[in-house]
């Protein structure tokens, strides 16, 4: 019967209440979106990119800061396709003493975005004071609860992205940050290729039950092992490449319970959007989201 059930499928003849796609392993609950650097080109219209990342089976896509308006233009005009503004990234900086600032009309920028649902990706350039030296109750932090009121008020959180050459640039500082500001709107981002710049590769299960609880989105590329610094040609290409076992992170994140978005970062991968980059990216998402799904 196992066999009879198995040629049905394949013919198209599933028995009644059965449909093909359900002989297909399931993956991961994660939605996968792509991250602008991935498909962005100069000329060309946002409506078309929206329509391409669709097409190809992505849940939404990463932008960067607009006006209020524009930003709220952008994510209508996306939903209007059925994609979800996941993230959006804004810039910050903060002083060694613990002087926070961030772009004047952020929090006007949250207003717009009200139930979007959006991550607001929030990046501290400068130099601010130690991780080890926080209590809690520095301007800083109480800035950051402020803007993850204000989060809230509009439905969205706000996750720390640490990038190489800024304050958060390490993973594990970012994840300290997160929890001294407890606030329930207030996370943590994991950047594979930024994590691997800043060497944490071999600590990255230790740093990622770290950040169980605070962990609100999460950003993936193909990369190659062993590999530090800015070495981004390396560290960040189309999902189907590179050395870095794939696998391994998304069990991971499987095991502590992580189920939010997942993103592609595909900063200066060249080539065309769609046949080199974001196709072979998703066919290997669904490769490997089936492969970390099995027992």
């Amino acid at each position: 019967m196992k066999w009879l059930h198995v040629l049905l499928l394949v013919a198209g003849l599933a028995p009644r209440g059965v449909r093909a796609e359900e002989a297909k392993p399931a993956g991961l609950p994660n939605p996968f979106y792509a991250m602008d650097t991935a498909f962005r080109r100069p000329g060309q219209k946002t409506v078309e990119e929206f329509a391409l990342v669709k097409e190809l089976g992505y849940a939404g896509f990463a932008w960067h800061e607009e006006a209020p308006g524009q930003a709220k233009a952008i994510a209508a005009e996306a939903a209007g396709l059925g994609l979800q503004m996941s993230t959006i990234y804004c810039p910050a900086r903060v002083t060694p003493e613990g002087d926070l600032s961030t772009g004047a009309r952020l929090p006007e920028m949250m207003a717009a975005l009200k139930g979007t649902a959006t991550i607001v990706w929030l990046h501290v350039g400068g130099k601010g004071p130690a991780f080890d030296s926080l209590t809690g109750d520095e301007p800083l932090v109480k800035k950051l609860r402020e803007l993850s009121d204000v989060a809230a008020a509009n439905g969205l959180r706000i996750a720390l992205y640490p990038h190489v050459g800024e304050w958060t640039a390490k993973f594990a500082d970012a994840t300290a940050l997160a929890k001294v500001v407890k606030h329930p709107r207030f996370g943590v981002t994991f950047n594979l290729c930024h994590a691997m710049a800043m060497g944490e590769e071999k600590a990255i299960p230790t740093l990622l039950d770290q950040a169980k609880g605070v962990l609100f989105t999460v950003t993936i590329c193909g990369a190659d092992t062993g590999v530090t610094g800015g070495n981004w040609g390396k560290l960040i290409q189309t999902l189907d490449k590179g050395t870095f076992d794939q696998v391994a992170l998304l069990k991971k994140l499987k095991a502590i319970g992580f189920t939010g978005p997942i993103g592609f970062q595909g900063y200066a991968i060249k080539g065309d959007p769609r046949k080199d980059i974001l196709a072979p990216t998703m066919k290997a998402w669904l490769k490997l989201s089936a492969a970390a799904a099995q027992e």
